[in-house]
């Protein structure tokens, strides 16, 4: 315990899933945490919790493609607590199931918007702030399908590959600063947005094989890709910068290939 203590946190998308996950446990370890989503009613019930358990939470309604909305939060947090250690940017949609010829340019716009431009102004407005100080974490939400094809449909899947070459990117554009830009990429996690892929699984009698191409042969839990994020975002991982880190169960460790029985 202890591993954030002292540090200053802001995560967008912590209404639920892996962003509720993740100011949880960045709480837990020692934490202030701004949990911030796009729905009031579930940025503030993160916080009630977390403030329940012990930590130190506030709430924040914001969108977290909107420039004036990012810059009104992390203004916040330097109004509030003089700076900002950590930045989650977790928030993102998954732009539905729809093929991709059948794929609007207003879908993309948007899934872009959320999904990519988010973790760009999250990186604009809080990596002056953190350069300042010296020092700095700035964690990005990208997935698997940023990885390889089959994971998401096409806005999702490109709009995940941008974030992982924005962490790479923007380590080097902070060259020399003491800020780190990484990037987590999960696999199937079980969240509000994936439950619509457990609702088919169920519908088809098939969710026993959810997560039946990975070597650990599960779906993953909110929890382990907090897990994650507290690790880039602490002193821990203090020698890390500008990676994409898979979070998968081993899912893009190999090949697909038809499973044997076991």
């Amino acid at each position: 315990m202890g591993r954030l203590t002292g540090k200053r946190a802001i995560v967008t998308g912590a209404g639920s899933g892996i962003g509720r996950a993740s100011a949880a446990l960045f709480a837990a370890e020692g934490a202030r945490v701004i949990t911030a989503d796009n729905r009031q009613g579930a940025a503030e019930a993160a916080a009630a919790a977390i403030r329940q358990a012990g930590g130190v939470a506030v709430a924040a309604t914001v969108d977290a493609g909107s420039e004036p909305a990012v810059e009104d939060l992390v203004q916040r947090a330097v109004g509030e607590w003089g700076g900002i250690d950590v930045f989650f940017a977790n928030a993102g949609i998954s732009g539905g199931f729809t093929p991709l010829l059948e794929q609007t340019v207003a879908l993309w716009q948007e899934v872009l918007r959320v999904n990519l431009l988010g973790p760009f102004l999250a990186l604009k407005h809080a990596a002056p702030v953190m350069v300042r100080q010296g020092a700095g974490s700035i964690v990005l939400t990208a997935s698997v399908a940023g990885l390889r094809a089959n994971a998401g449909r096409s806005a999702y899947a490109a709009s995940k590959a941008g974030v992982i070459s924005l962490a790479q990117t923007a380590a080097n554009e902070l060259y020399g600063t003491g800020v780190r830009v990484n990037a987590i990429c999960p696999g199937l996690i079980k969240t509000a947005m994936t439950e619509p892929i457990f609702e088919g699984a169920r519908a088809r009698g098939s969710e026993g094989r959810i997560g039946q191409l990975n070597p650990l042969r599960r779906h993953g839990e909110a929890r382990e890709i907090a897990a994650m994020a507290l690790f880039l975002a602490s002193d821990d991982a203090s020698y890390v910068n500008g990676q994409a880190y898979a979070v998968d169960g081993g899912l893009t460790s190999t090949h697909p290939f038809t499973r044997r029985s076991p």
